[in-house]
C-alpha cells in the first residue's frame, strides 16, 4: 500500500512555510527553539492553516509544538469572551519577590510564552511585561488578535507607554528593569491595533492565564 501523502506547515522554524515531506519539515524545526509545526492531509488544509493562528490548530494532545500547556480547554466558552485571543497574567511570590508571567491562547489554553521567574519583581510589573510581550509577538506575526489582562494598572501603563512602578532598582532586580526598559522602548517605537481588554474576574472567574497560586 502506498504511503499516504502529508503536507507539513511550519509556522515557526528556520524558514516558515509548507513542506511536502517530513524530511523537509524536520530540517526547518530540528533544534529550533520553540518551533511550531503540524502535518495535514491535504494541501488545501495546509495552506489555510498556514494563514491562520498556529494555536488554533495545535491541540493539547499533540507534542509537535514548543508551547507548554496552560489551563484546560473549555474555560473560555463564555459568549462574552473572544476565543481567538491571548490572555496574559503574572505571578509573584512576595512583593517584591520571584516574578514570572505568561500568555495563553484562549481557545484551548495552550501556553504561548512564559518568562521567569526573575528575582525582585512585582505582580504589576509582570502584568505590564506580559502585555507588551503579547503585543510584540502579535505585531511580528501581523495579527490583530485582542489581549485580555486582569490588571487595570498594567493596562493604564500600556496606555501611557510607561511602567509606573515605585520599585527601587537594585543589583538583584537588574534583569527586571532591563526588561522594563526594553518594553517601554518597544511601546515608544511601535504602534498596534490590538485591543487590550480588561478581564472581568467577578463574572468570568480567574483569567485563563492565571498561575493558580492564590
Amino acid at each position: 500500500m502506498a504511503k499516504k501523502e502529508r503536507f507539513y506547515v511550519v509556522w515557526q522554524g528556520v524558514t516558515p512555510g509548507i513542506y511536502n515531506s517530513w524530511a523537509e519539515c524536520k530540517a526547518q524545526v530540528h533544534r529550533f527553539d520553540k518551533a511550531l509545526y503540524k502535518s495535514f492531509a491535504t494541501r488545501e488544509e495546509a495552506e489555510l492553516a498556514f494563514r491562520e493562528n498556529p494555536w488554533k490548530h495545535l491541540s493539547r494532545n499533540e507534542s509537535n509544538h514548543a508551547g507548554r500547556k496552560g489551563v484546560a480547554a473549555g474555560k473560555t466558552r463564555d459568549k462574552r469572551v473572544i476565543p481567538d485571543s491571548i490572555a496574559v497574567d503574572a505571578a509573584c511570590s512576595g512583593n517584591p519577590g520571584r516574578m514570572e508571567y505568561r500568555g495563553v491562547y484562549m481557545e484551548d489554553g495552550t501556553e504561548i510564552f512564559h518568562h521567569g521567574p526573575l528575582e525582585g519583581g512585582t505582580n504589576n510589573i509582570g502584568e505590564f511585561l506580559a502585555i507588551v510581550h503579547a503585543l510584540a509577538l502579535l505585531k511580528k506575526k501581523g495579527s490583530k488578535m485582542p489581549i485580555y489582562s486582569d490588571s487595570a494598572n498594567a493596562i493604564k501603563w500600556i496606555e501611557r507607554k510607561k511602567c509606573n512602578t515605585k520599585l527601587e532598582r537594585t543589583t538583584l532586580n537588574e534583569p527586571v528593569f532591563d526588561l522594563i526598559e526594553r518594553a517601554e522602548k518597544w511601546l515608544r517605537q511601535n504602534s498596534f491595533v490590538n485591543a487590550i481588554i480588561k478581564w472581568d474576574t467577578a463574572s468570568l472567574g480567574e483569567i485563563p492565564a492565571d498561575f493558580g497560586r492564590k
